[in-house]
């Protein structure tokens, strides 16, 4: 099962199997209660996969089950506007994954008749449908023997095989590992042990259903160096009068953001002005520490007061929904 010090550690097939066979029977007890797994429903499977992109699992459940109410199926969210998707995803970052949810909610409904495709190579072929998200939907709705590869999946991997395994490798890894007989409960299976048991730093190696195949059994030692993040301070304004919230759009063309509402950041030196709340923000690499300030907002700030009541309706910045829900205003 092992080879010599550059080549690839290689499992049988009878150790696969038994790797196969343990894993789900853990999987039977241990798996996840998530709202998305109570039935294979191609829609809901999808939604959720694109909600967990770059999102942790406790984030996404209730604004998965908020946006379900509001979007039920995908010819319901075909049909609403850009800025009402934007809104309802408010608070999830990364909105570039609502506006391609929504475009390809658009092209299944106009170019399928709203019949989603059934296996992986077609899903990709929808905006916004990456070879993880596309193997994801086939394995899981439509029983497609495709293996994914996440985060967890690739740390799992590389575990077991004892290095570091990077690209089409991990792949061919993957698709050798996986149960072609239950394909999305194995690629959730496994999603789940990196999840909860095959952590980044401290795993729970006594916890493990396939410990005795893992050639690292724990952390496997890296020379990569960790990405320090950076810290800035921004200072934005809070104008509230007679109900109405003062707010400023992003501009179209913005690279980040773009169309999506936010507070109007105050650029520059501002006296002694005494913050009425400091909120911790990060982005990426980014830390921020935001200093919100009382109104008025600068002379010749261009934007327009929105009533209180609207609020919820528009599509928020993530950092602009934190210090409104700190300031109470929603």
């Amino acid at each position: 099962m092992t080879s010599g010090r550059n080549r690839m550690r290689t499992l049988d097939s009878a150790t696969r199997r038994r790797f196969q066979q343990l894993l789900l029977r853990w999987f039977a007890t241990h798996q996840r209660d998530l709202p998305w797994r109570k039935n294979a429903d191609p829609y809901r499977v999808w939604l959720s996969e694109v909600m967990l992109q770059q999102t942790r699992v406790v984030a996404v459940v209730e604004h998965y089950r908020r946006f379900l109410k509001q979007f039920p199926t995908v010819k319901r969210l075909a049909a609403a506007r850009e800025a009402s998707v934007l809104a309802a995803w408010s608070g999830l970052g990364y909105y570039r994954r609502a506006r391609m949810l929504h475009a390809a909610a658009e092209m299944i409904v106009r170019e399928r008749a709203g019949k989603f495709p059934t296996i992986a190579a077609d899903l990709r072929t929808l905006p916004g449908i990456g070879r993880y998200t596309a193997a994801a939907v086939a394995s899981i709705a439509f029983n497609e023997p495709v293996a994914v590869v996440d985060g967890n999946v690739e740390r799992i991997l590389q575990r077991l095989h004892g290095r570091p395994i990077t690209g089409e490798q991990l792949w061919k890894k993957a698709e050798e590992l996986l149960d072609k007989t239950r394909p999305g409960d194995f690629n959730q299976a496994l999603m789940d042990l990196g999840a909860t048991v095959c952590l980044p730093r401290q795993p729970k190696c006594r916890l493990c259903p396939v410990l005795e195949m893992c050639a690292t059994r724990g952390e496997l030692r890296r020379d990569r160096k960790e990405t320090r993040q950076k810290k800035r301070q921004v200072q934005y304004a809070l104008d509230c009068r007679n109900g109405l919230i003062f707010l400023v759009q992003r501009p179209k063309s913005a690279s980040l953001m773009p169309g999506m509402w936010e507070l109007p950041e105050i650029i520059g030196p501002n006296g002694n002005a005494e913050p009425c709340l400091t909120v911790r923000h990060s982005i990426t690499v980014t830390d921020y520490l935001v200093r919100v300030l009382p109104g008025p907002v600068p002379e010749g700030t261009d934007g327009r007061w929105v009533a209180r009541s609207r609020l919820t309706k528009l599509p928020l910045t993530g950092l602009a929904q934190k210090i409104l829900r700190a300031a109470r205003v929603i």
